[in-house]
């Protein structure tokens, strides 16, 4: 575990350990381009395009696509106030919610469904290189081929989010303006070649899909909550908390809503491109060459920074589990990871589109348990016990009873439990499935609101208070405060 104080270098060196109020020199506005480039992916495009398909309109979908970000970046604008408050990254301040020893259980479901995030955008980038290589040189795709653009793709992720927040922090700032640019050029070219009439036509879906879709897109914000105070613990403590919802909340909806609507206008030409096996090739198809490879590789680079921001925080992760090495070296766990399940994606499923949303849908359930606990727990405390969280010993005042919240852990399993019983995906279906919270696509939202209730009316999780004579290696009766 790092304890080195960050250096005005571009290597960021600092592990777990809160951030002092001296080296606290962010600013609010730099968040802005950090939820912009978290939310530049082609997949956007493919799941727009799936909403039509689906029988929406394209005014409902123009509904879907405001909503969602509104209710996934809303909750990271929120929880990323915690961020600012303990200066440390979101799952070491969940030890203060869980216990130390309770921490672990959430923390290694998110940092197990962040390897199929990092998967999914690793092929993703993956098929961005090898549909460009075939518009300008005719390469056609192989299993070789697709190994050696999956290696490059990882490496270059692992190389920006070794380096850490501040090129994070450049690297999403330019890519926010030229990734812009190039969808402009797109839209107006969609805006003069679209049958609109075809478009406008189109009959209105149920409302039950339509909730279904919003729950399907804000499932990628909801799982870049527990990373939001990743990017806010070098605010001063003094910093709004509006701006930090706002710049979310705006960052990602600058993103989503048009993306999602040129999706949706793109499937009215070709509808299969919402099931495809590779879901960037069909932009080489319906764009001429003069723009569909400029974009591409624009969105190369915002999915190079998607999976740098998820390693970046994934590496935080794996050292709150324990694995005491630098956060640079933690994250390589990650990158290999996404390799191997990189791999069998492109060469053995099946179905690529259908793994994505069932690995959206099962996401956002396990996220959303851990999120209405750290929630109403954010609520109820305005300060985090640096030197507590960092204690992982008996000694910690965050060592509850034998490490574990159990309020918490009630709590958070409780609502994990009840959610998957409402999920249902291509090789899962929960009991309560078919009922009216399954058919809408809900389940994630039960989960947050069981997890939340749960927690707020069950008894507070007090502190402990040590004798100091008992130590590190005291016996494990635990002296309650009141």
């Amino acid at each position: 575990m790092s304890t080195t104080a960050e250096t005005e270098g571009a290597l960021e060196t600092r592990g777990l350990e809160p951030v002092p109020d001296a080296e606290r020199t962010g600013r609010t506005r730099e968040l802005f381009p950090t939820w912009v480039a978290a939310n530049i992916s082609v997949l956007l495009l493919t799941m727009g395009a799936g909403l039509i398909v689906s029988g929406l309109n394209i005014w409902q979908v123009l509904v879907v696509a405001l909503v969602s970000p509104l209710l996934s970046y809303g909750m990271v604008g929120l929880i990323s106030i915690a961020g600012k408050r303990g200066g440390s990254p979101g799952m070491t301040l969940s030890r203060a919610v869980f216990g130390q020893r309770g921490n672990l259980f959430p923390g290694a479901l998110i940092w197990v469904a962040r390897w199929g995030w990092e998967t999914i955008n690793a092929v993703t980038g993956a098929y961005a290189v090898i549909t460009v290589l075939d518009i300008c040189f005719g390469v056609e795709s192989s299993t070789w081929l697709t190994v050696v653009t999956l290696i490059g793709f990882v490496s270059c992720t692992f190389l920006i989010s070794g380096l850490g927040r501040k090129i994070l922090h450049v690297c999403s700032t330019w890519s926010t303006y030229a990734f812009g640019a190039f969808s402009v050029l797109v839209l107006v070219y969609l805006l003069a070649e679209t049958d609109w009439s075809a478009v406008f036509d189109k009959p209105a879906g149920t409302t039950a899909m339509m909730v279904a879709g919003v729950g399907t897109i804000a499932a990628g914000g909801i799982s870049w909550v527990p990373t939001g105070p990743d990017f806010t613990r070098y605010l001063p403590r003094t910093a709004s908390n509006k701006p930090l919802i706002g710049h979310a909340i705006g960052g990602a909806g600058i993103v989503v809503v048009p993306m999602v609507l040129m999706g949706a206008v793109m499937a009215v030409s070709d509808p299969k491109l919402s099931s495809a096996q590779d879901p960037v090739s069909f932009l080489g198809a319906l764009l001429p060459m003069w723009i569909a490879v400029p974009y591409l590789l624009m969105a190369l680079i915002g999915m190079l920074l998607i999976n740098s921001m998820s390693m970046y925080s994934a590496g935080f992760t794996a050292m709150t589990l324990g694995i005491k090495v630098p956060r640079a070296w933690a994250v390589s766990v990650n990158a290999v990871i996404s390799l191997i399940f990189g791999y069998i994606l492109m060469n053995v499923a099946t179905s690529f589109m259908g793994s994505f949303i069932s690995f959206l849908t099962l996401l956002a359930v396990a996220f959303s348990a851990w999120i209405g606990v750290f929630g109403i727990d954010m609520l109820r405390r305005t300060t985090y016990d640096g030197e507590a969280l960092m204690d992982t010993k008996r000694t910690s005042a965050y060592w509850y009873k034998a490490g574990f919240a159990w309020q918490a852990m009630t709590a958070w399993a409780v609502a994990l439990a009840v959610g998957l019983l409402f999920t249902k995906v291509d090789w899962f279906s929960g009991p309560l499935a078919t009922s009216w919270i399954g058919r809408h696509g809900l389940g994630w939202l039960t989960t947050i609101v069981v997890a939340a209730v749960l927690y707020a009316v069950l008894p507070k999780t007090p502190p402990v208070e040590r004798d100091a004579a008992a130590g590190p290696g005291g016996d494990d009766t635990e002296l309650v405060s009141a």
